[in-house]
């Protein structure tokens, strides 16, 4: 991890405000079946080749403030369903729990997309939480050669712990791109996560448009899933690119 991001939360005189990327006033696909509000969050400690928000990896690329997000959540009260927090990495600023109790006080649900790797704030974040998007990159034993930072494995699994005893709805959800992930891969991690009572699982065709380009523009399709998968999981989704 970074120097930026161990002192991420860190400014004299008070707390650091939320370091927003950007703000999209309304989506439909952020959070199954709720119309949200999603701010986007500077900072994020992995460097995963097809992130399609690597622009958002430095804090330094805040463009709005705390004080945007929630004057429009405030004009929006009774609209939308809820805000959701993505980024980047939205938990690796402390200060987003404050964010979020304060969008759950004025009547929003809040929901959460991460990459997992900050199981303690996850588990501050809980009480104001209403749904959870989290990312699973690999099988446990691959999962640096995805987010180049070793170790990085540990904490997703924890995240995980996290979710699976909280009471709150959550879904995991797989990158895939066949120069990173194998079939066989995607079987391991279909083993892993039915294995801890994951009831929730979406394979996500990788996307050419919008990340650094290193990859080749290509992509996987329904027909290369291992057959049988659907049936660990009582929710089991293929996007398309």
């Amino acid at each position: 991890m970074t120097s930026e991001h161990r002192d991420a939360d860190r400014i004299e005189g008070g707390r650091r405000p939320l370091l927003i990327g950007g703000i999209t006033p309304f989506s439909t696909v952020d959070w199954p079946g709720k119309l949200a509000c999603v701010a986007f969050l500077a900072g994020c400690p992995w460097r995963c080749p097809y992130c399609q928000n690597h622009i958002l990896q430095s804090f330094s690329a805040a463009q709005q403030s705390e004080a945007d997000l929630f004057a429009f959540l405030d004009e929006r009260r009774g609209l939308l369903d809820g805000v959701v927090f993505s980024g980047g990495e939205p938990l690796a600023q402390q200060v987003v729990i404050e964010a979020a109790a304060q969008a759950k006080a004025m009547g929003f649900e809040v929901g959460l997309h991460t990459c997992g790797g900050y199981p303690e704030r996850l588990q501050q974040m809980l009480p104001y939480l209403d749904w959870v998007g989290v990312d699973i990159k690999a099988p446990w034993g691959s999962y640096d050669r995805i987010t180049r930072v070793a170790g990085s494995a540990e904490p997703v699994r924890q995240s995980l712990e996290v979710l699976l005893g909280a009471h709150i709805p959550f879904e995991t959800r797989t990158t895939w791109h066949p120069s990173l992930l194998s079939p066989t891969d995607i079987a391991t991690i279909a083993d892993e996560l039915a294995s801890r009572g994951v009831r929730s699982w979406a394979i996500q065709a990788y996307r050419h448009t919008g990340t650094t380009g290193e990859l080749e523009d290509e992509t996987v399709y329904p027909s290369d899933v291992p057959e049988g998968l659907d049936e660990l999981f009582e929710h089991f989704e293929f996007r398309r690119a």
